[in-house]
């Protein structure tokens, strides 16, 4: 068979990520074109893959041409992802959708009954579900090895530094530009919890604020200056923009963080200072207009009467590695991040450590190689028509998404909501 044909629409990380699986595996998908308000980046995106890769600066551009791929990778913003997802499904296209699907649970609905309408496969980005790591802890939940599970907790631990330049300084700093951090940031993992437990959600609580990015916290000995350039603690500051973008690119290092920060070129030192000085992330971590918490947490009761414990904390040194005890009746799981897995049962009280498949070498290593995996499973749906390894389809996603925005309700309120 022909490789699946895709257009991608956003070219931004994401975008560049699934794009990867094009060329480390040419025989199975082609990108035919790219999108993106941003010229540098279309053309960048453009440039690493195989010509010929039309280039088009608005989305709605390409859905105004006859169809002329298989599938289209819709990696926008956030609250950009409605219109282009719905758009593209009526016209008979597979879907690949950045995580969340939409800010709104209107908007969900909209995406969901546009796939459904169309008769497509959707897979939505979350990655968590597609790992070999995700699916040996599904198989011993399954399997009975631990017994009953009664109990879960789960800590995702975000990092200083990411969380200043994500949700403080960056596009998922305030709600009414994007949405709320616990579904920016950790959608994928109330969406793991369902997949993990195997159960619908009965009802939530949660607790959570903005607690230290506000301008009473910033040190007085920064004089109230609002960009790090021009702070008497730009050298010092664990926060200070120079010390996260600048540095490297000073020593010619390329780095995710100053590739974002400097999207207009390449991140030479003189691009990298000038976004500082005239850019959003070269703002002080204290000064920003950011309004989404940088703690939370999620209490869960499961229909099957499984609970579980969900903790989003910004203040770790950790980037993203997430942590999760699974306890049930007969052992416990100990699991870290896409790299080990403890089994202990309460028989022998031996810690046995679980084998699990890996992603192949390669540039799709992010997420604990779940980004390779979620990017086959979607190609190969397309490409072999066969629904069965979509892991993260629009009616499951949907689910757990009701949950998340659930999830906040109760924080804002201060209540427990019922989903069932």
């Amino acid at each position: 068979m022909s490789a699946v044909q895709a257009i991608v629409i956003g070219c931004g990380n994401r975008g560049n990520v699934y794009s990867t699986y094009a060329l480390e595996y040419p025989t199975e998908l082609r990108i035919v074109a790219v999108c993106d308000p941003k010229s540098f980046r279309r053309r960048s995106l453009a440039q690493r893959l195989p010509p010929p890769v039309e280039q088009f600066e608005d989305w709605r551009d390409v859905a105004q041409r006859a169809k002329f791929a298989d599938a289209v990778i819709v990696t926008t913003p956030d609250q950009l992802h409605v219109e282009p997802a719905v758009a593209f499904a009526d016209l008979g296209y597979h879907v690949l959708l950045e995580k969340p699907m939409a800010t709104t649970l209107d908007d969900c609905r909209r995406i969901v009954a546009a796939v459904h309408r169309a008769d497509v496969m959707l897979t939505v980005g979350h990655v968590m579900r597609f790992s070999g790591f995700t699916r040996k802890i599904k198989e011993l939940v399954d399997s009975g090895r631990i017994g009953r599970v009664i109990n879960v907790q789960h800590l995702e631990p975000v990092g200083h530094a990411h969380f200043a330049h994500s949700y403080v300084r960056g596009n998922w700093r305030n709600e009414a530009e994007s949405t709320f951090s616990l579904m920016a940031k950790s959608c994928h993992d109330v969406d793991w919890l369902r997949y993990v437990v195997g159960s619908r959600v009965a009802r939530v609580s949660s607790f959570g604020s903005l607690q230290h990015f506000r301008a009473e916290n910033q040190p007085a000995a920064a004089l109230g200056a609002t960009r790090c350039l021009d702070c008497p603690l730009r050298d010092s500051c664990i926060y200070s923009a120079t010390k996260i973008y600048l540095e490297d690119a000073q020593r010619g290092v390329a780095t995710h963080w100053n590739k974002i920060a400097c999207d207009t070129g390449e991140p030479t030192a003189e691009n990298v200072e000038r976004a500082l000085r005239d850019g959003p992330y070269g703002r002080c971590a204290y000064r920003c207009d950011n309004d989404v918490v940088d703690n939370q947490v999620v209490n869960i009761e499961f229909e099957n009467g499984v609970t579980a414990a969900f903790t989003m904390v910004a203040f770790s040194v950790d980037v993203c590695v997430r942590r999760t005890r699974i306890f049930g009746t007969h052992g416990q799981l100990e699991c870290v991040d896409g790299k080990r897995i403890v089994l202990q049962l309460f028989a022998d009280k031996q810690e046995q450590i679980v084998p699990f498949e890996t992603a192949p070498p390669g540039p799709l290593q992010g997420h604990g190689g779940a980004d390779f995996f979620l990017a086959q499973s979607f190609v190969r749906a397309v490409l072999h028509n066969d629904r069965s390894l979509l892991l993260s389809g629009a009616d499951d996603t949907l689910e757990s998404h009701a949950v998340v925005f659930a999830a906040e309700e109760a924080r804002r309120k201060k209540k427990v909501v019922e989903l069932l």
